[in-house]
């Protein structure tokens, strides 16, 4: 039976670089005997534009019925005055939970090509490949209770940091089995000595690390972290975080590889259903331009590939074809050089589409 794909293009360039992804699929069908259907719906500002809601009840049933959904990016500075409620990140956080998402892999590598374009010295990042494994559907993101109120005469803001030990036990084990596919070794990143929910993430690590014998388990705290992905990133194999951690170490992590346009991620529930999208945002000050980098959404569909519809072997080839164009010096504005072409989003697509066929 055919796989079921829902595109969810979203706002500001994320329409653009979807569009170069699906593209991609339909060679993938077309040539090398892809088996899939694609349907499309709105999520984030779009559907707050068309309905009100950033989830509408027509995407949450097309979702729900998908094998796998491809997303761009949800925002933009004409929807932060919105109640909280309406506005297009709650829709990403929604679609999140609905879906069971808990498992957010983000790998960071860095291409031979663009070593030079990190941040830090070649030196410190060439042959870079960590993978950021980050719970996505718990913690101070979800928590209960958060709010504004008036106490003693003032505003004052909370919310609430949360963690079950049956959560963190199995995003713990997600990175224990990446691991095993990998370097074998995992390091679990925490505040423990101020925090008690992390305190309670790292016992339940150790617990976990009991039936990984092949798998080393480290221990680090965020804040050094944090410090030590700009000093010496190789160091990492596999870190695993919570919610809020997991999303501010895996943007900085992404810079580490030149640009946040480069880099893919899966959100994946238990069955192996999951949620593909590049982890930079909407970009509205380029949205529309045709200048947007596709290469992340396009190495996503990789993900996608991988790890929903059982097709390695077309996962693998779109991965050699992104790093083909990247060898021809092909290079949008965010990962340009002096001595490399400089192209847009369609032309860089196409680019990928032609290396696809070599």
């Amino acid at each position: 039976m055919s796989k079921k794909i829902l595109v969810l293009a979203g706002d500001g360039i994320g329409p653009e670089i979807v569009g170069e992804a699906v593209k991609v699929i339909g060679v993938l069908q077309r040539e090398y005997g892809l088996d899939v259907e694609l349907d499309s719906a709105l999520l984030g500002g779009c559907a707050v534009d068309a309905s009100g809601e950033p989830y509408p009840a027509a995407t949450q049933a097309k979702a729900r019925a998908a094998d796998a959904v491809l997303l761009g990016a949800v925002g933009g500075p004409q929807y932060d005055t919105l109640p909280r409620p309406q506005r297009p990140e709650r829709g990403l956080l929604a679609i999140r939970k609905d879906l069971n998402l808990f498992a957010n892999l983000r790998p960071a590598m860095v291409y031979p090509q663009l070593a030079a374009a990190s941040s830090l010295k070649p030196e410190l990042v060439a042959g870079l490949d960590i993978l950021i494994v980050r719970e996505l559907t718990g913690d101070i993101y979800f928590g209960e209770p958060r709010g504004i109120e008036q106490r003693n005469g003032e505003r004052v803001g909370f919310n609430t940091m949360i963690y079950s030990e049956s959560e963190i036990r199995r995003i713990v084990r997600v990175a224990f089995e990446a691991a095993r596919k990998r370097g074998g070794r995992v390091c679990s990143i925490d505040k423990m000595n101020v925090l008690e929910t992390t305190q309670l993430w790292r016992d339940v690590a150790e617990e976990v690390a009991r039936d990984y014998a092949d798998v080393s388990l480290s221990h680090m705290l965020v804040d050094n972290a944090a410090m030590q992905l700009v000093r010496n990133p190789k160091q990492f194999d596999v870190m695993v975080t919570g919610n809020i951690f997991g999303d501010i170490l895996s943007d900085e992590a992404s810079m580490l590889t030149g640009s946040i346009g480069m880099l893919p991620s899966a959100s994946l529930d238990e069955h192996g259903k999951g949620m593909y999208e590049p982890i930079h945002g909407s970009a509205p000050d380029i949205a529309g331009k045709g200048v947007a980098n596709p290469l992340a959404t396009i190495l996503s569909v990789a993900m996608m590939l991988r790890y929903s519809l059982e097709r390695a072997d077309l996962a693998e080839r779109v991965e050699r074809a992104v790093s083909r164009v990247l060898d021809q010096g092909l290079r949008t504005a965010d990962i340009w050089s002096a001595g490399c072409e400089k192209v847009g989003t369609v032309a860089m697509g196409a680019a990928v589409l032609a290396a696809l066929a070599d």
